[in-house]
């Protein structure tokens, strides 16, 4: 082969099955056969790539082969194909019988992350100066081929020379004139950059020609050797004709061409036209195509026709193309309303047939869907059987049910179907033609609504009340300009099957403006007491019941997930759930628990399950095929301007009709006027045609009106039969002139379709089922907004017996007295913690292993005043042995506030309030415990307060609240000593004297001090002065052997004036209230009897 042809087309380098792992080192006079070929060339030829390919790679012992700087990855014994990398994106494919490189690109166009290798981005191996890119894709070949493109401008370099030749050898090859070379080199040459930078200013010329050139690419013949050439002959001549013709052709304009391999019988045909998506070389034909391209195309052909064909609904008919094929079918079917009860299958069987080629799961579910009350506000089929339910239970198989249309389908979008109102096109295989939309006499869009998922976009609508549909549709046909608000004021918002309540306004206002909104929808509930009688009567129990359900919300599952939410405690107070719900109607039963509030219940139902949902609205429908996101007025234009050129076509057929009847008439009416001489022409015709040819020529009458006379029985001849047609005539003429007129009047058409809507509401309308309160605030409604926030007394027993009581349940008493039962015990029980808060605080609850646990107040279940209250352990979770020692009510978290602990040994510490804010449902940490030491007292203060801290034995330390005294640690500190005791002795008491002095006259605030005799008396704070922390203290109470220790609870509390009244309690559970001025004041004199006490002492809690 001559050195100038190897310029004239790609260099086609072909590793040969039989070249060895080690290749031939080619002698330097080889070499010299192409030094002409290697001087600088112009840039057309230096662009044409040169192509490697290995295509006959067997199992061996070295994976690599190197061919000069390049590197071949081989992939032994895989099935992969391999593809070919261009310039640009342009790729090739061989296949021949003698070739195992078939279907090199064919993975590629199912991949395509090769996009970016297929266009030379990513240069591979040693050979990147060069812009040498390899690509191996999984295919469809048996054995593993490596295919390469070089771009003839790199492998010359910027000056034409080759930087593989100048460092190495080239041996020419030929194999049955396919050229084939070998390389050989140790190193690259100093140019490769340069024939990079050359590289990149050519991909980016060929680029620009791509998107400007508009010529093809032709390849050409070319012919065998010889007679018995086989067919490798084919594909050599197809190489260096076809390929040299197409490729060259497709670089210089910008439209690169394929090349196909030869045929049977030695004969090549070049490529096909090519467009400037690439080449694929295919056995037998040329396809050429563009992979981005064609994934894009693809996949966007794939968009459309989910978007258009399957997904979104019509704005002008509401429907989706396998609901509209439904109807159709139904009714070409004949399934009317006033006819029985066909199959349901034999309608799916219908529309499979004839008009939606897809699975008759997808249709019978459609199907399905329109029949049931729950789903669409206005059902379009009306089935018989079952078809589900509001608990999400399937439809029977649809042999077993049976369906026809609803009176409001005929009237609403079958009415005009014969009128020629709508377009008809060819279904799937062109056997019969389907309408393209339903003549809708409302917007069923907005009526029904519509869900879908498309590709790339959605649909959510919400369905609507048909009374304010038309009302709102008649108030946009007299204000074509009126505004979303005064539409609102009409069509007020959704209108659910399932009823419910919709929470504000804010949300639809924002989706019939823009497209989009949200909107809270609340199942109905009211609290209703349960009836009942006899022993054990639940007739005191009060009871949630829930009559209707947001949107598209399953009952069974409602129920299921509010009763996992009481047994996890999320959801507390709720003793039964029942679903009592019948044929009348819903009805979901919560029973509330004794002392809990069902309002509070209520209110963690809506919060914590589907009982309140949004319905997120996203109004996109297809408006001239195309999708679009609309607003309320887009709605109504949409269909207003649809439902006109219904009308008016409409009235064109029918004009159209009365015009040829018309014409008829008039020609049976001139026959008859001249009856003589028609019977004259009848006598003389010898055939019908010969008279109906007479009776136009003789009487001027039309084809029509001629057959018309020749078609006219006897019995029509009399003379009261051409009065009627008289009369027939002048009807005729008045309703063509008010059929033109209707179409010449743009106001008459409105008043058309204003009219028979109108006519819809008065047959089909109804009032709201959706409730809609304007009032958004209660979209988040807290327990605490339907709970009154009242004072309410908290007791908790030693055995953890807690319950709620309102304040008023006591009153002051005098001193001395017996006081009222606080509640009831059981053995071996007594009153442990007693606390005043409001039902909206939140209740601190301390464990003696130094845990804090949170719960409002309302949560604490109210019992009696003579009730022995709940376990607490059934409302925190406490570990076994677990006890609460102190309840502390905070009203606010205030950053200023502290909390003070401590421990039953002493310990003492100051952690600020706002660490126990988010406290967690299990508990949070408050204080490091030593071995075998609790906490015992847990006390709120500010800066500036003091403490004073008691022992057994009366003595009392006072010290200030501050840095100095005691610093704020940490919530798992341990604390400090607070106080030195003497042996035997232990801490009694921890309270607060607030810093800010009483403006009370008597010398206040005071310090209250009760033994468990029931002992007690008031004595001034000031007469404690200020120590330092951790002294003895001074003696706050003398006790004799009458008295005893003063008690550890109840009965210690500072009061800031003569006015507060005293609260205590006794262990047996009475409470009762001391105006504290009727203490004594002295600070170690033996106290006064507080209350009388019944029976005999129990033991001291501490």
């Amino acid at each position: 082969m001559q050195s100038a042809e190897l310029l004239t087309r790609p260099w086609i380098v072909h590793v040969a099955a039989s070249t060895s792992a080690a290749l031939c080192h080619i002698s330097t006079r080889s070499f010299h056969l192409l030094q002409p070929a290697l001087r600088p060339s112009p840039p057309s030829v230096r662009s044409r790539p040169l192509i490697l390919f290995s295509s006959h790679i067997t199992a061996s012992a070295s994976s690599t082969r190197n061919i000069g700087s390049m590197s071949i990855s081989r992939g032994v014994g895989s099935s992969s194909g391999t593809a070919a990398a261009g310039l640009g994106g342009r790729f090739c494919r061989q296949q021949s019988p003698t070739c195992s490189s078939v279907s090199l690109l064919e993975g590629f166009q199912r991949n395509l992350r090769c996009q970016e290798h297929m266009r030379g981005r990513q240069p591979l191996g040693r050979f990147q100066g060069l812009g040498f890119t390899r690509v191996q894709s999984a295919g469809f070949s048996r054995r593993a081929t490596n295919c390469m493109v070089i771009p003839l401008a790199a492998a010359l370099g910027p000056t034409g020379n080759h930087p593989l030749a100048a460092a190495g050898t080239v041996k020419p090859l030929l194999t049955r004139k396919l050229t084939s070379f070998s390389f050989s080199s140790s190193s690259r040459s100093p140019k490769d950059l340069d024939s990079r930078r050359d590289l990149d200013s050519r991909r980016d010329g060929q680029q620009d020609g791509q998107r400007q050139g508009q010529g093809q690419g032709q390849g050409q013949q070319g012919q065998g050797g010889e007679e018995g050439v086989e067919v490798e002959s084919g594909i050599e001549s197809g190489l260096e004709s076809g390929l040299e013709s197409g490729l060259e052709s497709g670089l210089e304009s910008g439209n690169e061409s394929g090349t196909e391999s030869g045929s049977e019988g030695g004969k090549g045909r070049g490529p096909g036209n090519g467009n400037g998506n690439g080449a694929v070389l295919a056995a037998g034909k040329v396809v050429e195509v563009e992979l981005h391209e064609e994934a894009v195309q693809s996949y966007v052909t794939y968009a459309m026709s989910v978007i258009v064909g399957r997904a979104l609904p019509d704005a002008r008919d509401g429907l989706k193309p396998v609901h509209r094929r439904i109807l159709y079918a139904m009714h070409e079917l004949g399934l009317a309303s006033s006819k029985p009860f066909r199959k349901s299958a034999r309608v799916v069987g219908e529309v499979l047939g004839r008009f939606h080629p897809h699975g008759d799961t997808a249709v019978y579910d459609a199907l399905v869907r329109m029949a049931q009350d729950f789903s669409l506000r206005a059902p379009l089929v009306h089935g018989h059987g079952n078809f589900g339910s509001v608990d999400a239970d399937p439809a029977a198989a649809m042999r077993y049910t049976e369906c026809r249309l609803q009176p409001l389908t005929e009237k609403m979008l079958l009415e005009d179907i014969r009128s020629d109102t709508v377009d008809y096109a060819p279904n799937f295989d062109a056997s019969t033609n389907e309408p393209t939309v339903l003549p809708a006499r409302v917007p069923v869009l907005l009526l029904n609504g519509s869900q879908g998922i498309a590709v790339g976009m959605a649909t959510n609508i919400p369905p609507h009340n048909l009374s304010e549909l038309v009302d709102a549709l008649s108030a946009f046909i007299d204000n074509p300009s009126i505004s979303t608000e005064d539409l609102m004021l009409i069509c007020q918002g959704p209108d659910f099957p399932t009823g419910g309540v919709i929470l504000g306004t804010s949300g639809m206002e924002e989706a019939y403006r823009t497209g989009r909104g949200s909107i809270v929808v609340r199942g109905r509930a009211y609290v209703e007491e349960l009836g009942g009688g006899g022993a054990g009567s639940r007739g005191n129990r009060l009871g949630i019941v829930i009559t209707e359900l947001p949107y598209q919300t399953n009952k069974a599952a409602l129920v299921e997930k509010i009763a996992e939410l009481v047994n996890s405690k999320v959801v507390e107070g709720v003793s039964d759930i029942r679903d009592e719900s019948d044929r009348s109607g819903m009805r979901v039963v919560v029973e509330v628990k004794r002392g809990a509030t069902p309002m509070a219940v209520l209110a963690s139902l809506y919060k914590h399950t589907q009982l309140q949902t949004r319905f997120n609205c996203n109004l996109v429908g297809l408006v001239n095929g195309e999708p679009k996101e609309m607003t309320l007025r887009d709605f109504f234009q949409v269909f207003l301007d649809f439902r006109c050129q219904v009308i008016e076509r409409r009235t064109t057929f029918q004009l159209r009709k009365a015009e040829d009847r018309d014409h008829y008439v008039q020609g049976l009416l001139i026959g008859l006027g001249s009856l003589d001489r028609l019977v004259d022409i009848l006598k003389a015709a010898a055939t019908p045609a010969d008279a109906a040819e007479t009776l136009k020529q003789a009487l001027g009458l039309s084809p029509i009106q001629a057959d018309a006379l020749l078609s006219t029985p006897l019995r029509r001849l009399t003379s009261l039969e051409v009065s009627k047609l008289e009369e027939e005539h002048a009807r005729l003429k008045g309703d063509i002139a008010d059929l033109q007129d209707l179409l010449a009047s743009r106001k008459r058409v409105l008043q058309t379709v204003k009219r028979e809507a109108m006519a819809l509401k008065e047959e089909f309308g109804g009032p709201r089922r959706t409730r809609i309160e304007a009032d958004g605030s209660a979209a988040d409604l807290d327990p605490s907004d339907v709970i009154p926030n009242g004072t309410v007394l908290l007791n908790l027993s030693e055995r953890g017996y807690v319950k709620r009581m309102a304040a008023d349940t006591f009153s002051a008493q005098k001193r001395g007295t017996a006081g009222k039962s606080g509640g009831k015990l059981k053995a071996d029980d007594a009153m442990a913690r007693f606390v005043v808060c409001r039902t909206h605080d939140t209740v601190l609850f301390f464990s003696d292993r130094g845990v804090a646990y949170t719960m409002k107040g309302y949560q604490i279940p109210e019992g009696s005043r003579t009730a022995i209250g709940s376990p607490i352990s059934q409302i925190v979770p406490l570990q076994d042995s677990e006890r609460i020692t102190s309840m502390l009510p905070v009203g606010n978290f205030s950053e200023e506030a502290y909390l003070v602990m401590m421990t039953r040994g002493g310990f003492i510490k100051r952690t600020a309030l706002h660490a126990f804010s988010d406290t967690r449902k299990s508990g949070l940490i408050a204080i490091q415990l030593g071995e075998g030491d609790e906490l015992a007292w847990v006390r709120r203060a500010t800066a500036g307060d003091s403490l004073l801290v008691g022992s057994q034995s009366g003595n009392i330390v006072r010290f200030a609240c501050d840095d100095d005294q005691l610093r704020q640690s940490g919530r798992t500190a341990r604390g400090v000593r607070a106080m030195r005791l003497r042996e035997g002795d232990t801490v009694a008491a921890l309270e607060i004297v607030p810093g800010v002095a009483s403006e009370s006259k008597d010398g206040g605030p005071w310090v209250v001090m009760a033994t468990r005799n029931g002992l007690g008396k008031r004595v001034p704070t000031t007469l404690f002065a200020n120590q330092k922390r951790g002294g003895v203290g001074v003696k706050g109470i003398k006790l004799g052997r009458r008295l005893s220790k003063w008690t550890p609870h109840g009965g210690r509390r500072c009061v800031s004036n003569s006015k507060d009244a005293y609260e205590t309690t006794m262990r047996e559970g009475s409470i009762f209230e001391v105006p504290q001025r009727m203490l004594v004041k002295e600070p170690c004199v033996r106290s006064l009897f507080l209350r009388r006490l019944k029976g005999c002492l129990r033991k001291n809690h501490a």
